[in-house]
């Protein structure tokens, strides 16, 4: 009960410093996100793109950046890169709680005292930052390197599908031997932060240095961690619930008063861009008041546990605003309709979206299967996307794994078995489906005249030029068959029915690998080249040796979208299965969407369709609170 009543009068303490400090807050808050994006964001990314002009490869996936990052330039830069943030997150804190502790009667004096004080203790703050995130990485490194070698140990040579649907009794042993090492880490670095959680105010309101600042904390919050960690977890609540409930709130309340509007520019727009504007506003205060409510929170305990004093003072009487805050209360304002007015003016209405069935429509039937094919080629997709793997006798099958693991429960590869014996195998899909390995040459026979394929080449190691050569001379087969096809037709409809000659027109060949992209362009000149990623870092992506990006669809924004059109590539998101998903990235304007569910894709784009510009406007903004 005593805990709940600290608690309760700690939480209120810091409301009534926010209110009572309120607008010089605001002011410091602003004055170091500007900081944060005029010196943090463009130095990171000058240090990436030096980063990557040193190492002259591509990174395109997890691993290839963690493979970069374990480098001595990558550490490098990583530590760097957090160094600074943490930096300016640092003097960020610290002019927040020197504006509520020492109110004077006159605001812009005490935001302008503030900031000078700041960058007078920067060379302590910056101690005070290596001392403590460099004690919580020396805690994480141990931990993660464990980690990684049981995971390389355990799980190393199975494929991520086959763990991820399976889930075979590798993959719990390997979580339940890791799990303990995790915890550990996490119960240690929790007490170390909440040990350390007064550091901070102690430097910059008594000038101490950082490991004086350090020692002094250990001994105010000795006794009292529970209590700290748990006003710290309600802070933390706290924040990830305001932009949730400012979303609903929007989205329950104003959102249907929108959708009553007549479909008229003239007053439609005016009501979106003061519905966004107001939006834009609660977002950035939420997010003002999550970050001051931490720094009070800090000189809340300090004030608490150091003097007895339960708040820092309220200001003089004669205290005001001046000109500072009419100032900095118009450019919030200016801030919140400017991004209003770009978010409506990127509204742009793209409808024609590429639809590429992954795998077949592989929720309906086994992945790669004809039967699978044939479905997403009833459902209407633009492009089937199918895996090719060399068997041992150089036959193109399609298969994802490497193995037949998780669809037969056999440990044999695909590269080990011939072509006759991978087809009399049994796989297994959804809803107890069965199918057998398909061929290439079968898949484009079945696709003849009613959609593309999107073939993805998975190359085992020192076989990926073999690879692309036998589906080369695969493609040119099919394009002889359609041409006999053709000329034994006896009237248009059959001859349709053969599917164009030109093969390369509705097919294109995807791969993760920029090698095997050249090895394509090289063998097939004619060949669209699709490019997967699962990121894209600045300047670790090229701009040639492709005609599409396959991005994966948490990666794909509007900056996004704009570098494709800027470049000339078009831009495929994967995999997205989920509706709203679907519509928003529609919305943001990518050219293709990758899904296991192709029928309802093309169920979205013909509703879509149906509705009237305003009420897509709607749409659109609908998924923008939702993003």
């Amino acid at each position: 009960m005593t805990t709940v009543l600290a608690l309760s009068r700690l939480t209120g303490d810091v409301l009534r410093s926010l209110r009572d400090h309120l607008r010089p807050l605001i002011a410091c808050h602003l004055f170091f996100t500007l900081l944060a994006s005029g010196l943090l964001l463009p130095a990171a990314g000058w240090a990436l793109a030096h980063l990557l002009a040193r190492l002259e490869r591509p990174l395109v996936s997890h691993a290839a950046v963690l493979e970069a990052l374990l480098t001595p330039i990558g550490l490098g830069w990583l530590l760097a890169l957090l160094a600074l943030a943490f930096l300016v997150l640092y003097l960020q804190q610290a002019g927040l709680t020197l504006v509520a502790v020492r109110p004077r009667d006159h605001h812009l004096k005490l935001a302008v005292d503030a900031l000078w004080t700041c960058l007078r203790r920067l060379p302590s703050l910056s101690g005070l930052a290596l001392l403590q995130v460099g004690s919580q990485l020396a805690l994480l490194l141990p931990v993660a390197l464990a980690v990684l070698v049981l995971h390389d140990r355990l799980l190393g040579d199975l494929d991520p599908d086959y763990l991820r649907q399976v889930r075979p009794p590798a993959l719990w042993h390997f979580l339940a031997t890791a799990a303990p090492a995790v915890l550990g880490w996490a119960l240690a670095a929790a007490a170390l932060y909440t040990r350390w959680h007064l550091a901070l105010p102690v430097l910059i309101l008594e000038g101490a240095t950082p490991r004086r600042a350090l020692a002094r904390s250990a001994r105010l919050t000795r006794g009292r961690g529970h209590g700290i960690a748990a006003a710290i977890l309600v802070l933390l609540a706290a924040l990830l619930a305001l932009p949730l409930a400012a979303t609903a709130l929007f989205d329950a309340a104003f959102t249907p008063l929108l959708a009553r509007l007549p479909e008229r520019p003239a007053l439609l727009m005016p009501a979106m861009l003061g519905y966004v504007s107001a939006y834009t506003l609660v977002a950035l205060a939420a997010t003002f008041v999550g970050i001051a409510a931490n720094a009070l929170l800090g000189a809340c305990l300090y004030l608490r546990l150091a003097h007895r004093e339960p708040r820092p003072p309220t200001p003089p009487p004669g205290a005001h605003p001046g000109r500072l805050a009419w100032g900095v209360e118009l450019g919030v304002i200016a801030i919140a309709v400017t991004q209003a007015w770009l978010m409506l003016q990127a509204g742009e209405i793209r409808e024609r979206v590429d639809i590429v069935a992954h795998r077949g429509s592989s929720r309906a039937a086994p992945e790669n299967s004809l039967a699978a094919i044939e479905r997403a080629v009833r459902e209407g997709a633009d492009l089937v996307e199918v895996d090719a793997r060399l068997t041992a006798d150089e036959a193109v099958v399609l298969h994802h794994d490497r193995s037949l693991a998780r669809l037969a429960g056999d440990a044999r590869r695909i590269a080990a078995l011939d072509r006759a014996a991978l087809t009399a195998l049994r796989l297994t899909g959804p809803r107890g489906g069965a199918s057998r390995v398909a061929g290439l040459d079968e898949a484009l026979t079945r696709v003849r005249g009613r959609a593309g394929l999107m073939i993805e080449l998975k190359g085992e190691p020192g076989r990926e030029a073999r690879l692309v050569a036998r589906v080369g001379e695969v493609l040119a087969a099919e394009a002889r068959a359609r041409r006999r096809c053709r000329d034994r037709a006896a009237d248009g409809v059959r001859r349709a029915a053969c599917g164009d000659p030109r093969v390369m027109r509705r097919v294109a060949l995807a791969s993760l690998s920029y090698p095997t992209l050249s090895e394509i362009a090289e063998r097939l000149p004619a060949a669209r080249r699709i490019l997967l990623a699962q990121l894209t870092l600045r300047g670790a992506l090229p701009r040639r040796g492709f005609d599409i990006l396959a991005l994966r669809h948490n990666r794909v924004d509007a900056a996004a979208v704009r570098r494709a059109d800027r470049h000339g590539y078009a831009l495929y998101a994967w995999t997205v299965n989920d509706p709203a998903r679907m519509s928003r990235l529609i919305d943001l304007g990518v050219d293709g969407i990758i899904t296991d569910r192709p029928g309802r894709l093309r169920a979205l784009l013909a509703e879509r369709h149906r509705l009237g510009d305003g009420a897509l406007m709607l749409v659109k903004l609908h998924n923008w609170l939702r993003q």
